[in-house]
């Protein structure tokens, strides 16, 4: 029983490695992509090149997103005027549950729908959240799965030292 223990926590352990790997697109150019944001117009992720860019994405059924957001608005008003942008990329089919939930906490940073899931693929999430930092230069540089409480303290620490670069 004991191996038989030992044996699946090795498999899963092998699968979320794996998963991670195989996201393998830290170094990479991150692709570029245009969406429908909440104001009506669409947002560019080159026309943030410049900028430190977080690409945070969620769905309203995620509570571990609905816990993290207020935190990345935080962030978002604390290093927007020094070169920091937050795209938070919505998955819902449902756009209005979006707008609820972006009103009801009161976020300022900017929210696109990627509702046909196309952005979704090109940055290969699997789980929600999911969120990508980019460089002033357009390559992804930190890619994490999931949220749990802390997350943002080394959020915090990669993005001041992509600010510095």
């Amino acid at each position: 029983m004991k191996i038989k223990k030992l044996a699946l926590g090795l498999v899963f352990s092998i699968l979320a490695a794996t998963s991670l790997a195989s996201s393998g697109m830290e170094g990479q150019v991150a692709p570029d992509f245009a969406l429908k944001s909440t104001t009506g117009e669409n947002l560019r992720l080159s026309e943030y090149r410049g900028d430190v860019v977080m690409i945070n994405f969620w769905a309203t059924w995620c509570g571990p997103c609905r816990q993290e957001m207020p935190l990345l608005d935080e962030l978002y008003g604390r290093y927007h005027r020094v070169g920091f942008n937050l795209l938070g990329v919505n998955i819902d089919d449902d756009t209005t549950r979006a707008l609820r939930m972006v009103e009801e906490l009161d976020l300022h940073f900017p929210v696109v729908f990627d509702t046909r899931k196309e952005v979704s693929r090109l940055y290969n999430v699997e789980a929600m959240p999911a969120t990508i930092l980019v460089d002033r230069e357009g390559k992804i540089r930190h890619v994490h799965h999931g949220y749990k409480p802390g997350y943002e303290d080394k959020y915090l620490d990669q993005i001041r030292a992509l600010l510095r670069e």
